[in-house]
């Protein structure tokens, strides 16, 4: 089906960087978030394997272990290809090719006011980071979610930036780009397709719109563009741009999808990074897992069974916020504050809580690791539909700047 304005609202487009093997971190903040959207939206999730070389071009030598480490643990945790697109960035070029195009046209500023293209140099001080790809990474995002043209992008605070110069660019594009000659008489032609009352009542949505602002006429004036048959595909895009201005719509702007979810914290209270060695991974062997939360630190102030301790200055406690029912977290406040539970105590409910959510996972990752041709058939599937969607897209973008010539 090809992809409007209204059937892009519902489509998701979100990745990972290859690093290899997810832990806990992954799974609480991205993941569990990834399988409920598959369920609700079109979505298209992909291992981001050029961006892991924006900050880790010398080290290329373990990256294709870390994509297939990667895509088996998103199948354990519950993503369902039937359900939603996998695909490996680089195996769809046309992200490539719409990144150089948007290129052409993105003000260098723009990218040097992203506030985690400084944030970054600062934290990766070790890194050669003075590149044009380093600079360029988050017009590449843009690329990444324009080329689908979707709708709805699951970030959290820190990525908000990054959505909202894609929103720019989009907006750019459309405006450079989208006011083909003769725009106007095209879009009254394809109102009068519509019949006499579906265009007397477009008319008046688009006039309430525009003159008034009024979000609801917009609204309606799109369902009632995604209902009508007798127009194609072009002359609704068009439409859909006459709405909001005067030009055709070629790249939706996209919206950030901000989802709670909880964070679960490192083994010793930072956040959970390989950086930092405080992960439990998602395919951790069952007494890894409880060796590292036995060894966890605790309240300080708890040198002996018999002190009293603060749940609240210690790691622990910020684990049965995620973990914990209401009764067990009770039974933790009191136990420890009056030294009637000890600290291992307190952690075998940890221990019995991680271990009862990983079972099911590790099971699932033995079925992809014993037959690793069909990982690899699930993403050769999702990256052959992912293109089929990229080169829709950019034969609209060719065509409207100038390049689809013959």
């Amino acid at each position: 089906m090809p992809t409007t304005v209204e059937n892009a609202k519902e489509r998701v487009l979100s990745g990972m960087r290859p690093t290899g093997r997810l832990h806990l971190g992954h799974y609480h903040g991205v993941l569990r978030n990834w399988v409920r959207l598959q369920h609700e939206h079109e979505c298209f999730f992909f291992v981001a394997d050029w961006h892991a070389l924006t900050t880790h071009y010398e080290d290329v030598a373990g990256l294709g272990r870390h994509v297939w480490d990667m895509v088996i643990d998103w199948l354990a945790a519950g993503v369902d290809p039937g359900a939603a697109t996998i695909f490996v960035q680089s195996r769809v070029p046309e992200h490539a090719e719409l990144h150089l195009l948007l290129s052409m046209i993105t003000p260098l500023g723009w990218l040097e006011r992203v506030p985690s293209y400084k944030d970054q140099q600062a934290q990766l001080a070790d890194r050669h980071l003075d590149t044009y790809g380093f600079l360029g990474y988050p017009l590449l995002q843009a690329a990444d979610i324009l080329i689908y043209r979707a709708g709805l992008v699951p970030v959290g605070e820190d990525q908000v930036a990054h959505v909202e110069l894609t929103r720019e660019v989009a907006r750019r594009f459309n405006h450079l780009y989208g006011r083909e000659p003769g725009f106007e008489e095209k879009a009254e032609a394809a109102i009068a397709k519509m019949g006499k009352k579906n265009a007397r009542l477009y008319r008046e949505l688009r006039r309430r719109y525009q003159e008034q602002g009024d979000a609801e006429a917009l609204e309606v004036a799109r369902a009632l563009l995604e209902g009508q048959q007798n127009l194609t595909v072009g002359d609704r895009e068009r439409l859909y741009g006459y709405l909001e201005g005067g030009w055709r719509v070629i790249l939706p702007e996209p919206e950030a999808l901000l989802t709670p979810t909880p964070k679960v914290p490192g083994l010793d209270g930072r956040k959970m990074s390989k950086s930092y060695g405080n992960t439990i991974a998602l395919r951790e062997p069952r007494d890894e897992v409880a060796r590292k939360i036995r060894t966890m630190p605790t309240d300080p102030a708890r040198v002996r069974r018999t002190d009293p301790g603060d749940p609240d200055k210690c790691p622990v406690w910020e684990w049965h916020q995620v973990y914990s029912d209401e009764a067990t977290r009770a039974w933790v406040q009191e136990g420890c504050r009056s030294a009637g539970i000890g600290c291992l105590d307190c952690k075998r409910r940890i221990i019995d809580a991680v271990l009862a959510e990983l079972e099911p996972l590790a099971a699932r990752a033995r079925q992809y690791e014993e037959d690793p041709d069909l990982v690899r058939a699930i993403v050769a599937e999702g990256c052959e539909k992912a293109r089929e969607v990229a080169r829709e897209t950019m034969q609209e973008v060719r065509q409207a700047m100038g390049l689809a010539y013959r």
